[in-house]
């Protein structure tokens, strides 16, 4: 036999691998070098928006950036897209990070990352940018943000670029995003005779019985709202969850405003806190009043196939976010008008739910498509001016026309047919989260949740099934958090020895500040956090008694303070800036101070 042929069958599988490595080199090598022609510097930004508009969007505000530098007697420079779909963008990006391949610029934020690792990577892999968003952003020169430090040109300050564990600004946004319920203008005139759905809950629930009696010309009923899987998560917080807000009333034990999974637990164990709870059952009860009216076996739909049913005039409502906004008028453009309309919330005096109806859901501003500049990047400086570039005030504004979303940038214009998606600067948040403890309680409320959304099972079957085996096996996944949190202190110990390292060996201001960071994360990440979590374990132990009260209590002539204050809001705002916002009782810091309440505890 031919020696050659001999070692070729011999190391057939070895060879296929090395050619295939070797042609993979080559065609990366080509590409790049296409790329970045003699004279012109490459970046790379990495993202998971595949919605076309979002690429014609960066390579637009690309070119400017780099007609601008040559205009300035600057090399250009050439920004190349890596758009990795969401279902694996973490596993890219874990990939290039680690081996140090990674674009200079990355999406980070994805909700498929845990945010403990998350924060690993910010440390590990990105570049802290703290002290250059302090400074203004020169490509503000001209406007009304001019000499602004560049994170307050930003709607919201730049919060969730803020890394707390860190004590670093880590990203820059891009937009802004919010949910709102689409619908049908011709549809419904056609159906109901109205221009406009109605701004209450109820007419809204009456619009919805008129649209389903009706038949399209196959004989097909009409469908008053297009649902699925997908969907339905954005009837539940907008609508459903500020019902439970009253829960802070009695699981609130920090008093810091919210209540957390261990504080729950603690109040259903101690019976405190029950499913009979009136806010808790009227979220369950809003729910059925909702579903009736999406498409049959909408819990099996996928997104996909909830926006044909709109799309095909089959139905006149639809909820979605400002992403598929653009998309949206696209499809009906031709065929029917679209309108954009608010959820339309119980009224105050709503024989069902307006006794825990506190107000609409706060809306938090936060920036979304949010970027990091990687470690590995050779031109951090320059990687950091396109991020100022594209979110000065006029070009923030023109990247987000074009893409069809919100700018992040303040005293810009939103494109037209977003204004109603103003957020919700004031409202109420959900205090209840009967998965949220994780293990087998999380697995088994998706269970019968499941069956409860589709009415396979009544909300008293629900509580049966469910609550006697939160508070039993509830106490097993909470000890296991219990041992999570302990670990982290672990964690944090090892991570504040290194800065406390950096503060022993930093001079003059340098070591004041990050002693300052020191001591703050000293006190947050394991004192008072330790605190907190050792109170929950002595309150659901009963060594600590829980009080007679829960932690807010108010008093008749308060509560008939904030009805009086209702009445003239509504006389004289029954709208929020021109959508469907029933007046606000309580905000997020309510507009009842909590010092006039009697606390307890």
């Amino acid at each position: 036999m031919n020696p050659l042929l001999g070692f070729v069958k011999r190391h057939f599988a070895i060879l296929v691998v090395a050619a295939a490595y070797i042609w993979a080199v080559t065609a990366i090598m080509s590409t790049r070098a296409v790329e970045a022609p003699p004279g012109t510097i490459t970046l790379r930004i990495g993202h998971w928006q595949l919605e076309t508009s979002v690429r014609q969007a960066l390579d637009k505000l690309a070119a400017d950036y780099s007609a601008m530098r040559v205009a300035q007697g600057l090399p250009p420079v050439k920004i190349s897209q890596d758009a990795i779909p969401e279902m694996t963008y973490v596993q890219w990006q874990t990939t290039q990070l680690m081996g140090g391949t990674g674009p200079d610029m990355m999406e980070v934020g994805l909700g498929a990352m845990p945010y403990y690792l998350l924060v690993q990577f910010y440390n590990r892999y990105f570049v802290p940018i703290t002290r250059e968003v302090n400074q203004p952003n020169p490509h503000n020169a001209g406007t009304p943000l001019e000499g602004v430090s560049m994170r307050q040109t930003f709607k919201d300050g730049m919060r969730d670029c803020y890394v707390e564990e860190l004590q670093e600004y880590m990203s820059v946004p891009l937009s802004q995003f919010g949910v709102r319920i689409f619908y049908n203008k011709n549809l419904l005139k056609k159906l109901t005779g109205l221009e406009k759905p109605p701004a209450d809950y109820r007419g809204f629930l009456d619009v919805c019985s008129r649209i389903k009696a009706q038949k399209d010309p196959n004989g097909r009923p009409y469908v008053p709202i297009a649902g699925s899987k997908y969907h339905l998560g954005m009837w539940e917080g907008p609508m459903m969850d500020p019902l439970t807000y009253t829960v802070k009333d009695v699981a609130d034990f920090n008093r810091d405003g919210f209540v957390d999974n261990g504080e729950q637990f603690v109040a259903f164990k101690a019976g405190r806190l029950d499913f009979h709870h009136p806010g808790i059952a009227a979220r369950y009860r809003m729910l059925w009043q909702l579903t009736d009216n999406f498409q049959a076996g909408f819990s099996g739909l996928s997104r996909d196939e909830a926006v044909m049913v709109f799309a095909q005039e089959r139905a006149v409502f639809m909820t979605t976010g400002t992403w598929d906004a653009r998309s949206l008028l696209e499809q009906a453009e031709g065929f029917f008008d679209v309108g954009v309309l608010d959820f339309p919330m119980p009224a105050p005096d709503d024989p069902e739910f307006g006794a825990v109806m506190r107000g609409p859901v706060y809306e938090r501003i936060a920036g979304g498509a949010r970027f990091a500049i990687t470690r590995t990047s050779a031109h951090p400086d320059i990687a950091l001016d396109f991020l100022r570039f594209i979110t000065s005030r006029n070009r923030n504004e023109e990247l987000n026309a074009i893409i069809g979303w919100i700018p992040a940038t303040r005293e810009t214009k939103l494109p037209a047919f977003l204004e109603g998606f103003e957020p919700h600067l004031r409202g109420v948040y959900s205090c209840f989260n009967p998965s949220g403890l994780g293990g087998e309680t999380g697995n088994r409320w998706n269970q019968v949740y499941a069956e409860y959304q589709i009415k396979r099972r009544t909300y008293a079957e629900l509580i049966a099934d469910f609550e006697p085996f939160y508070k039993r096996r509830g106490m097993r996944d909470f000890e296991e958090t219990q041992k999570d949190w302990r670990r982290a202190l672990h964690d944090n110990d090892q991570f504040l020895a290194g800065i406390r390292a950096a503060a022993m060996l930093a001079k003059n201001d340098l070591a004041s500040s990050i002693w300052m960071k020191y001591r703050i994360l000293t006190s947050t990440r394991q004192i008072m956090t330790e605190y907190d979590h050792t109170r929950q374990v002595k309150l659901v132990t009963g060594e600590y008694p829980l009080p007679d009260h829960g932690p807010y209590e108010y008093s008749p002539r308060l509560l008939e303070k904030v009805r009086q204050r209702l009445k003239t809001n509504s006389a004289q705002n029954p709208t929020h800036q021109g959508t469907n916002e029933p007046a606000v009782l309580m905000s997020h810091s309510p507009l009842v101070p909590q010092s006039h309440g009697i606390p307890h505890g």
